[in-house]
């Protein structure tokens, strides 16, 4: 189900309502500062960011046509934190050769409620995968994660992402990983 308010929604059973709408930065800054600057987010490059320089590259972000971030909620709660960007339009494009159809991700899951959950963030990965390919323009995803991040990389590789070759980015030395539309869709 598409609305205007939430971007996207689906019931996911056994786990509840998925939405996934864009970030309102003044309005979500306070969700998005404590889990960017928590410990477990320290591959998100954004650990000892103040409240202000959070808020500023999130504004940045919505100025944006080509980078988006998206607040996913599970049951009405902030849950993750993704953005998506055109890699034509990004520095991860300056060290692959970008395809017509290229669309990349980012994937932060925030801290857990009551303790680690089972099935909890392949869930969300595959709702927002979901999302992200109900435009059928976009042909492959591409994911950057940091090369140190090993639960990450996995994670995407056992959604269906192939590894490709390691990169240097200004922040980061990074995995690209490669997601095929007819993959994602079986």
């Amino acid at each position: 189900m598409t609305t205007a308010e939430t971007g996207w929604s689906r019931h996911i059973d056994g786990f509840g309502e998925v939405a996934i709408r864009p970030v309102r930065p003044a309005e979500d800054i306070d969700v998005i500062h404590d889990w960017v600057t928590r410990e477990r987010s320290r591959f998100w490059g954004m650990r000892e960011a103040s409240r202000e320089r959070v808020l500023e590259i999130y504004e940045y972000l919505d100025s944006l046509d080509t980078h988006h971030a998206y607040l996913i909620h599970r049951d009405g709660r902030p849950a993750a934190l993704f953005q998506t960007y055109e890699p034509a339009a990004d520095p991860v494009g300056d060290c692959y050769d970008v395809r017509p159809g290229d669309f990349g991700i980012h994937l932060l899951i925030g801290p857990p409620d009551g303790g680690p959950e089972p099935g909890f963030t392949a869930t969300l990965l595959d709702a927002f995968l979901a999302f992200v390919l109900a435009d059928p323009g976009r042909l492959r995803i591409v994911a950057e994660p940091d090369a140190r991040n090993d639960r990450a990389i996995a994670r995407l590789i056992r959604a269906g992402f192939a590894p490709g070759l390691q990169i240097d980015l200004p922040e980061k030395r990074a995995q690209l990983l490669f997601l095929d539309r007819s993959v994602a869709l079986g």
